[in-house]
């Protein structure tokens, strides 16, 4: 703890790189490519990039005392932004690779991984808060 009681930033840091870390494992485990962490594509920040087939995967991890808050924690607004940068992301795949017709939007999904201390991993997919 800080002076003025707040969680102590490093602790916080700590925590949040494990909880994404095992999200990865979680991810790898059930058959997911994983592409990069801890993106920076502003004005958000991309926990995890993965890949599933031809869907590209933003997933965001949120790590709270009980599941419930860990999946009530992606805002709107968060995730108005992923999604975002999601379609920003697919497009410029697309283009690099001189993609088909299909709809980009199709290709790219949000998806949350909530966790909490003692209990598994819970993934949401295509999450809409």
């Amino acid at each position: 703890m800080t002076r003025r009681g707040q969680p102590d930033r490093r602790a916080a840091e700590r925590r949040g790189r494990w909880a994404e870390r095992l999200a990865c494992l979680w991810l790898w485990l059930r058959g997911y490519r994983i592409l990069g962490t801890r993106l920076r594509r502003p004005p958000i920040e991309i926990d995890i990039l993965a890949r599933q087939g031809d869907t590209l995967v933003v997933v965001e991890v949120k790590r709270r005392p009980t599941l419930e808050a860990a999946m009530a924690a992606l805002t709107p607004q968060a995730y108005r932004r992923l999604l975002a940068a999601a379609d920003r992301l697919a497009r410029a795949e697309a283009w690099r690779r001189r993609g088909t017709a299909r709809s980009v939007a199709a290709n790219a999904r949000v998806d949350l991984i909530a966790l909490a201390p003692g209990r598994w991993p819970r993934h949401i997919r295509d999450i809409r808060p």
